[in-house]
């Protein structure tokens, strides 16, 4: 009965009933500190429903790369496997870690987290490797909110890739049409809204573009063929393709027509996605419709002086790198900020109160 994203137990006098790290009573006036610091200040959690890009999916180039290895490059190896080669922990909205790479993680949950302390650990990362709206059902239910007893939720859904992404021959027959995308979508909100507290927001995130990815990357040396200038992207899109073990054969291809079908498919099911966010009611949360737009968040990287290139990962050379995850956490909170800020709640004035008597609130 202890977990993150509960109502307080009688105000967690005795205990964290909700493991945000506030509990207890003040002696200078016996008001509990859960209801001084937190009543009224409306608390909400953050769930990503997702693919292997919301696990944050990342192969560590120096693995790879003949000059950047060492015996400490491979010290994160056995970590790593055993997570399916997934970092939920600095991914861009549950990211809780400053990454090694030097980068302050800023995710959507942190920033929540900043905004109202009472929100501490309330984070779920329900993401997969493969993930798509047509196998969703299947790991949906390991999302954990109770009713009655839980702080509502914001749920993003971004499902980015594998509903036009796979290995086959030909790809095109296994995408996802726009029917069976309506179909699955209706069962997910339907299945949170009897599982989400009211008050709850539902986010639907478009697909990107993915000729990105062979525009910006094919003439480019991949990690190997980096040291004798032999192994461009182009090279390696086509092996993963000879060996059917391709992530996404429909946007890592030379075959043009088919990246532009590809793209063609995704913005239809975006489309569709929109759709639904403009025409449906749901009456425990409200549903809203972001766009996925990596155009824009290129545009920022080259404000900072960056190329396109180097927010993909190098070794795949197909997931968004947590440079990329970051700059898209941020255009999302800057976007909920703007349009629709009831999502977020308010900042809670009592946030340096929590910080003097419980500091950093047991961590992570």
């Amino acid at each position: 009965m202890a977990y993150p994203g509960r109502r307080p137990d009688n105000w967690d006098i005795q205990e964290d009933s909700n493991c945000n790290g506030i509990w207890g009573v003040d002696p200078k006036d016996g008001i509990p500190y859960e209801k001084k610091f937190c009543e009224g200040s409306q608390p909400r959690g953050i769930i990503l429903l997702g693919d292997s890009a919301g696990a944050h999916f990342h192969i560590s180039p120096e693995w790879i790369t003949a000059s950047q290895m060492s015996l400490k490059s491979f010290i994160d190896l056995p970590v790593a496997l055993t997570n399916e080669l997934d970092w939920p922990q600095l991914s861009g909205v549950t990211g809780f870690l400053d990454s090694i790479s030097g980068i302050k993680e800023n995710s959507v949950y942190l920033r929540l987290r900043k905004r109202n302390h009472c929100n501490h650990r309330d984070y779920q990362n329900i993401s997969r490797n493969g993930g798509s709206s047509q196998n969703l059902e299947k790991f949906l239910e390991t999302l954990s909110r109770n009713q009655l007893l839980d702080h509502p939720a914001i749920v993003i859904y971004a499902m980015i890739g594998n509903d036009v992404c796979n290995g086959k021959v030909d790809p095109v027959p296994g995408m996802t049409t726009p029917e069976k995308l309506y179909s699955s979508i209706m069962q997910t909100l339907k299945y949170l809204n009897s599982h989400l507290p009211n008050g709850s927001h539902v986010i639907l995130y478009g697909l990107p573009d993915g000729t990105f990815l062979w525009d910006n990357l094919h003439n480019r040396y991949y990690p190997l063929g980096q040291l004798n200038k032999d192994v461009t992207y182009a090279h390696f899109y086509s092996f993963l393709n000879c060996l059917q073990v391709s992530p996404c054969r429909s946007w890592m291809s030379s075959n043009k027509t088919l990246r532009t079908l590809t793209s063609e498919r995704a913005k239809q099911l975006s489309n569709t996605l929109k759709k639904i966010a403009a025409s449906q009611k749901f009456t425990n949360f409200d549903l809203l419709y972001v766009d996925f737009d990596f155009q824009e968040v290129t545009e920022e990287w080259r404000k900072q002086g960056g190329q396109p290139w180097q927010l993909i990962e190098p070794v795949d050379g197909f997931h968004p790198n947590e440079v990329a995850s970051q700059l898209l956490a941020d255009r999302f909170w800057k976007k909920v900020q703007l349009q629709w800020p009831q999502v977020l709640g308010k900042e809670n004035p009592f946030n340096s109160q929590i910080e003097q008597v419980f500091g950093d609130q047991g961590g992570h």
